[in-house]
């Protein structure tokens, strides 16, 4: 199945809320675990037990695994082998970007068939330029995965880079969308190249043409409610994901809990969601 087809279903399945997974140091000390490898894979087993076929999307935050070295690559690596089959998708948020040989390296890593940090999905900014996303692209086609390439970031300073115009008046994050909209066009069901456009503030983007998902971080700890993710993509096209991290995460570390958790703030997207139509 393609990308667009297994989101599809994991959506129809689970609502689109995707949590994170993000094991930083303050919250590895409230599940009373360890800041080292050993803490990380516990906190790892425990997010998949609760999150595996109960949510749509999981999004690992590669920095968080990387800080513990080799061991926790291999963590990391183990923790996105399990999902598989799951009926939960994985979005391996790395924001991998570069040019030439050096990102046919972080394809052959994250996205090519047999990739060994393989996910379903991959994050990738585009600020070499659009086209230096090729090898990446074409990888994650051949393999059956999809993008998420940075647009309009939740983070205030982003704003400078992303906001900025080019010569034809256009802002840099609408020519993201526009070259990503490029990307999927005539794709069925649709395009497997989303964009980032974090839920904290109105993001003054066309999505229309977009054929593709919109990944929102900020839901909940960073500020964006359910309401505000509804109100800023009313009326986008394809599959709509918020994130929520420590909202989710903070229920911890009962694995109970913390699906209980999950299922709460999904519905609670649904019925703001219905509220508003």
């Amino acid at each position: 199945m393609s990308f667009a087809a297994r989101l599809d279903g994991a959506v129809a399945a689970h609502g689109p809320l995707c949590v994170g997974i993000d094991p930083h140091p303050a919250l590895l000390a409230a599940w009373g675990l360890t800041d080292d490898a050993d803490g990380l894979a516990a906190f790892a087993d425990r997010c998949h037990a609760a999150f595996a076929g109960a949510v749509s999307v999981v999004k690992p935050q590669a920095a968080f695994f990387e800080r513990h070295g080799s061991a926790g690559v291999a963590v990391l690596e183990r923790l996105l082998a399990g999902f598989a089959g799951s009926g939960t998708l994985t979005l391996l948020d790395a924001k991998r970007g570069d040019i030439g040989s050096t990102m046919d390296g972080y394809a052959d890593a994250y996205l090519r068939v047999g990739a060994p940090l393989a996910a379903d999905a991959l994050t990738l900014s585009p600020y070499l330029g659009f086209g230096s996303l090729e090898p990446a692209l074409t990888a994650a086609d051949e393999a059956g995965r999809g993008v998420f390439v940075l647009a309009r970031t939740s983070n205030p300073d982003g704003a400078a880079v992303q906001c900025a115009t080019t010569a034809d008046g256009v802002s840099v994050a609408q020519r993201m969308v526009d070259d990503a909209a490029a990307r999927n066009a005539g794709a069925q069901p649709r395009g497997a190249v989303g964009v980032v456009v974090g839920g904290t503030h109105e993001h003054g983007l066309d999505l229309t043409a977009l054929n593709g998902p919109v990944l929102v971080p900020g839901l909940g700890a960073q500020g964006a409610s359910p309401a505000d993710v509804v109100s800023r993509f009313a009326g986008t096209a394809g599959p709509v994901l918020p994130v929520s991290a420590r909202g989710v995460l903070q229920a911890g570390p009962d694995t109970v809990a913390l699906r209980d958790a999950a299922h709460l703030l999904a519905e609670e997207l649904a019925s703001t969601a219905a509220g508003a139509h």
